[in-house]
């Protein structure tokens, strides 16, 4: 495979395992980014830092239907398929593996992988009950597929990051995970492959959430209580007009509440909407 026909493109588990076959045979160490498409920069960034650690870098890329519930936008999911590989080209991405539906579900399908612990942290679990067991059953499949040395994911979201760390180590998958940090615009809103469902005075006020979350992560590490700083957080959030799913204080590790700042390592997790989007974030306090 030559420079100039990057990225090669397989649609099948058969065809992706031949080439990362290829390349254990010339000892390569092999990275995985697993996305559902809609590149922004926030991938690529995730990309880049493949290519530092890994010989050569797979993307997937894939609309997963088990981990949208009923009432979310999977039919509406932004697709951009041929912008995307352009996108990979240009990262000078190896390999896209692109299966659908029937590929990574096939007839008969009857396996899921449920994570208990960081996966029922009373989160993104509370209000999407469903996710984590799509999450972690495609993860699961793609790490085995793949048979990388190492595989990359965003720490915007971040307990979707401890759920499938929390799986890799629990099913003995030898793939390291690797957590990278959030990338954001220019005014700090994470990016998201939801940011374009935003209309212009939403995308606004949107910024509101990471400023909240900031302030009460400065007024954390200066020594105000955790409650005081998270109020004042909420109010800058509903201020700006969202509706707040959760705003809240948690232990890094293991996502337990956390009320003092000498339980653990803390970091600041919100979800909230604005107008019909839902925007997730978080940060640690350091």
């Amino acid at each position: 495979m030559s420079e100039g026909n990057r990225p090669a493109l397989v649609g099948n588990v058969a065809g992706l395992r031949e080439i990362v076959g290829r390349w254990r045979a010339e000892a390569a160490r092999v990275a995985l980014v697993p996305t559902m498409g809609a590149l922004h920069a926030g991938h690529i960034s995730l990309i880049e830092r493949a290519r530092q650690e890994a010989d050569r870098v797979i993307v997937s890329i894939f609309v997963n239907p088990t981990q949208f519930s009923p009432s979310e936008d999977f039919a509406k999911y932004p697709r951009t398929f041929s912008d995307d590989l352009q996108k990979l080209h240009t990262a000078q991405t190896d390999l896209c593996f692109a299966p659908d539906v029937t590929e990574m579900y096939p007839q008969g399908f009857a396996t899921n992988v449920l994570v208990e612990g960081v996966a029922k942290a009373d989160l993104e679990d509370h209000f999407r009950p469903t996710h984590f067991v799509g999450v972690a059953t495609i993860v699961a499949k793609l790490l085995i597929q793949a048979q990388a040395d190492i595989a990359l994911f965003g720490e915007k979201d971040y307990q979707q990051l401890q759920v499938v760390r929390r799986m890799a180590i629990d099913l003995d998958i030898p793939t390291r995970i690797v957590g990278a940090p959030t990338l954001r615009e220019p005014d700090g809103l994470a990016m998201s492959s939801r940011n374009v469902y935003l209309s212009p005075d939403e995308r606004t006020h949107a910024t509101a959430l990471y400023r909240a979350l900031r302030e009460a992560a400065s007024r954390i590490k200066a020594g105000d209580r955790i409650g005081d700083a998270m109020r004042a957080a909420t109010e800058t959030v509903v201020g700006a007009g969202f509706e707040i799913d959760y705003l809240e204080a948690r232990h890094a590790d293991t996502l337990a509440r956390i009320a003092d700042r000498d339980e653990g390592p803390i970091r600041l997790l919100a979800a909230a909407r604005l107008g019909a989007t839902r925007l997730i974030d978080n940060i640690a306090v350091q």
